[in-house]
């Protein structure tokens, strides 16, 4: 990757720096291992969470994203979560036979699967937002306002980078 120059949060142009040196790295100190563990610690605690509506840390997602329109196909619900199409068939054999969800083939083309929320589906997910909340707020304890504004903040230009390889 060559060095270039990018916009800090203050707006000032600079340097990019090369944190991380071959002869000196070491995996544990580096952001992608903490990254790594702090998305291991919440999934964890977020399983805890989920136990009481018999749902697992996988399960919650596709629940929460039918419920709040942003995929409504079996297919967009894969691409959103990164599965593949037998995993994702998988997850929603178990959410059926739960009763949360019913699945419809389209009518147009059979091929597509049209996702609904049960009526004890929408029940669960009324309650997720308060438990993911929960271990968000559980994780980001110490913080001040503009310590969790700067969090983001640094995450977004990391998420941007990454995007823009």
């Amino acid at each position: 990757m060559n060095s270039t120059s990018s916009t800090s949060t203050s707006g000032e142009q600079t340097k990019d720096i090369e944190f991380y040196q071959p002869l000196d790295y070491t995996p544990v100190t580096t952001v992608g291992y903490m990254l790594r563990n702090v998305h291991i610690s919440l999934l964890k605690m977020i399983d805890i969470e989920m136990q009481k509506h018999d749902l697992t840390a996988m399960q919650w997602r596709p629940l929460l994203f039918i419920y709040i329109g942003k995929v409504d196909t079996a297919a967009a619900l894969a691409k959103e979560t990164d599965m593949d199409t037998g995993a994702t068939t998988r997850m929603l054999d178990r959410l059926q036979n739960k009763g949360l969800l019913i699945r419809n083939r389209s009518e147009q083309d059979r091929r597509v699967v049209h996702l609904a929320l049960t009526e004890e589906g929408k029940k669960v997910c009324e309650k997720i937002p308060a438990d993911l909340c929960k271990v968000a707020n559980h994780h980001l304890r110490g913080f001040s306002q503009q310590e969790h504004d700067l969090l983001k903040d640094f995450l977004g230009r990391m998420l941007a980078n990454g995007m823009n390889t």
